[in-house]
This record gives C-alpha cells, sequence and structure tokens, in this order.
C-alpha cells in the first residue's frame, strides 16, 4: 500500500543525514569546525548548526516511526476486511455470500461501551475507576522478595575511645603488687660549720608503699554455628574484648576509687596528696599555668602533661582576642594541641570541668602483670552440650603514683 506521507519523511530524513554527514567529513576526525566548507559562518554557528540539524532529524524520526505504524495497522485492517469479504479466499463459504462482514470492534469501543464504564458515572461524566474484580496484587514484599547482599561493611558503636592509656608510661613487674619505698622523712641541717666544730646533724626516714594488681576481665558467650558461618566474626571478637578492657582500664586510671568488692585501682583524682588549684575569675590557661608551677615549687618536678575532657579543651581552643583573632590558631588551622608547652590529652573519661596537669613520665606507672589474654573454653555451665563457646578477654596491671605532689587538679573550668 502506498504511503505518500511516510515517502515523504523518509526522504527528508535520508537528505539531512547526507547534509550533517557531509560537515561531518569536512571536519575530520579530530572535530575541527573551522574546516567546514558547506556551512558558512563561524565554528560556534556551525555548531548550532549541527544541533538544529539533529534536533531536526529527532523529531522527523519521531514522526516516520509514527506514520510508520499507522502504515502496518492500515495494511493490517485492510487484510482483515479483504479476508472478511472472501476476496481472495479460495476456502470462503460460498453460504456466507451476500452476508454483511461483521465488523471488529477496537480496545477502546469495547471500554466505552463497557456497562462497567456506564455504571460508573459522575456527574460530569465517568469516574476515574472501573468496578472489577482484582486479584492480589504481586509485589516485592507480597510477592517475589529482590535478593539483596551485605556490603561487609560493620559500624562499631559509638563509644569512648582510648585515650588515657597510651599517656602513661608502662613497665611490667612479675609480682602481684608494685612496692617500693617512699623518702617521707626529709631534713636538711647542711650548714656551714667552722674548724672543729659540731657538724649538724640531719634526717631521712623510709615509707614501705605498694598497689596491688588488679584484673579488669569480661567474657563474651557465642554459639558455635556463629563462629563457624560468619568467618570475620572472630577477628572481630578479637578487637572488641580487648577494647572494652582497655576502655574500662582507661576510666580506672583518672578516677578508679581504689576501693570496692572487687577493689578498683585508685586512679589519679583520688590519691592522696595531690595539688588542687581553682580558676576561680582567671582564664583557663592563667588557672592551668598556676598548676604547673605548683607542681614545680611544691612537688618538685616538672609538668609534662595536661589531660581535661573535650568540652574544656574547646573552651580554650575557641578563646579570641577581643578583636576576635583566635588565640589558638585560625579555625582553618589543625592547631596545637597543646598549652603552655605541654602535650594536650583530650579525654573523654576526664571529669568535665577538672583537669589534670602532671609529671607523668616520672612520677606515675602501669605496671602490668600479665598483659591482654584471650582464652575460648565451652566447659562453662552447660555450654558443651548447648554448642557454646565462652571467650574471655583480661588484664592484670597495678597502676602507682609515685609522688602526688607531682599532679594538680585545675577544678571550675
Amino acid at each position: 500500500m502506498a504511503f505518500p506521507a511516510l515517502d515523504e519523511v523518509q526522504g527528508k530524513i535520508k537528505n539531512l543525514q547526507g547534509t550533517m554527514g557531509t560537515v561531518f567529513d569536512e571536519a575530520g576526525s579530530d572535530m575541527d569546525l573551522s574546516k567546514v566548507k558547506s556551512v558558512k559562518g563561524t565554528t560556534h554557528e556551525v555548531a548550532a548548526q549541527i544541533r538544529a540539524w539533529n534536533d531536526e532529524l529527532t523529531d522527523l524520526s519521531k514522526k516516520r516511526d509514527d506514520l510508520y505504524a499507522v502504515q502496518k495497522a492500515a495494511e493490517r485492517a485492510k487484510s482483515s476486511h479483504d479476508s472478511g469479504n472472501g476476496e481472495g479466499g479460495d476456502g470462503a463459504d460460498s453460504d456466507d455470500a451476500g452476508k454483511v462482514p461483521q465488523q471488529r470492534k477496537s480496545l477502546g469501543e469495547m471500554f466505552v461501551k463497557s456497562i462497567a464504564l456506564k455504571e460508573k458515572t459522575g456527574p460530569i461524566g465517568p469516574t476515574a475507576h472501573i468496578d472489577v474484580e482484582l486479584k492480589t496484587l504481586m509485589t516485592t514484599t507480597a510477592g517475589f522478595a529482590p535478593e539483596v547482599l551485605r556490603t561487609g561493611q560493620v559500624v562499631p558503636f559509638a563509644t569512648r575511645p582510648i585515650q588515657v592509656v597510651d599517656a602513661i608510661p608502662q613497665t611490667t613487674t612479675s609480682q602481684a603488687a608494685v612496692q617500693y619505698m617512699e623518702e617521707t622523712t626529709y631534713t636538711n641541717a647542711a650548714a656551714e660549720t667552722d674548724e672543729g666544730g659540731t657538724y649538724a646533724e640531719s634526717a631521712l626516714a623510709y615509707t614501705e608503699k605498694q598497689s596491688n594488681v588488679r584484673k579488669i576481665a569480661t567474657f563474651l558467650p557465642v554459639t558455635d554455628e556463629q563462629l563457624e558461618d560468619v568467618p570475620q566474626l572472630s577477628g572481630m571478637i578479637n578487637n572488641r574484648l580487648p577494647f572494652m578492657v582497655r576502655q574500662k582500664l582507661d576510666l580506672q586510671l583518672i578516677s578508679g576509687s581504689g576501693t570496692g568488692t572487687p577493689t578498683q585501682l585508685r586512679g589519679i583524682l583520688n590519691v592522696a596528696g595531690i595539688q588542687t588549684q581553682a580558676k576561680g575569675a582567671d582564664p583557663t590557661p592563667d588557672a592551668i599555668y598556676k598548676g604547673i608551677v605548683k607542681i614545680e615549687t611544691v612537688g618538685q618536678a616538672f609538668a609534662n602533661l595536661v589531660m581535661m575532657h573535650p568540652t574544656n579543651w574547646q573552651d580554650v581552643r575557641l578563646l579570641r582576642t577581643a578583636d576576635g583573632l583566635y588565640i589558638w590558631g585560625n579555625p582553618s588551622d589543625a592547631g596545637p594541641e597543646r598549652i603552655w608547652g605541654l602535650q594536650v590529652v583530650r579525654a573523654q573519661a576526664a571529669t568535665l570541668g577538672t583537669a589534670i596537669v602532671g609529671d607523668a613520665a616520672n612520677f606515675c606507672e602501669l605496671a602490668v602483670r600479665r598483659g591482654m589474654d584471650m582464652q575460648v573454653s565451652n566447659s562453662h555451665g552447660s555450654f558443651f552440650v548447648e554448642g557454646k563457646q565462652a571467650i574471655r578477654c583480661d588484664i592484670r596491671v597495678a597502676f602507682v603514683v609515685y609522688r602526688p605532689a607531682a599532679f594538680c587538679t585545675v577544678t571550675g573550668l
């Protein structure tokens, strides 16, 4: 069946494709539009013309597709009509001769004349839904759920990091306690003496001190299947249980009571004899410096460490001059984690509002009796017959503050 409109559109498409092909041939493989001679104008104008042709070609292609679909529909309709009239059909029933061929209804006609549509008409025409019987809708939640694979990423629980332990000097011990002698009496009577004169008597006395080794421990029950079916789980447990023990140790080094059942370590804040400096009306840096001087003059030590809560360090870090300049560095810089030359440890385990200044390098010590130890057993309770494992982790340490006066708290921050 001839279809002039389709032929015309196809002709336009062919001509336009030829024109664009010429332009691209002139531009070459490097697409240098300055070489194009068939289109007058600058390279920008040539590029604009190419875009216009491309848009036109897109529209013509859509129009061609529509016309092609119409042509096919017309051909099918004619073929069906001719077959119904018996034209060219060798097997046409002679009894049907003279009968009026039955017209087929399109889907649109069947919809318009349907009873459902006629019964569901509103005041201004048909409503938006047809009263038909619906079966259960198949969805991803009530049908075939899609498969989703985990990435393997495990996000740790948000918890306080280890910040104090690494700032304390560590040694080892083979004893159940760290026992030492403290010089508690020091009387210096040294003086100038004449020839033959009597020497002045000085005095020294020592007191035995000790800090007992304490154990910090925890355990985790896990089924056999969990360990067998999740290969990376054992590695995760090997990391998390020691972290839990060190996190508790971190806290006790600052605020352990030294009492209780079982007995805790005695943290710096609960050691008798440490000095204190109230902030009062002083700026925080001034109060900290006064604590440093007390350590130097009373404790006869040299402070090398400041521990404070991150919120208190924030107040120091944001200090500004009257004209708005940041004292501890510009916001664009990382800024020094030091004050008066001393390293600042931002410890979340520290008491908010109280800083600790001290000579940690010389007058305190974390003595390790047994390092981090992990063991696994199924002999706990009825774990053997239940297919469970008990994974335990512990550490045994003693914490010693040899000279309390070498530490000073700065309060009221």
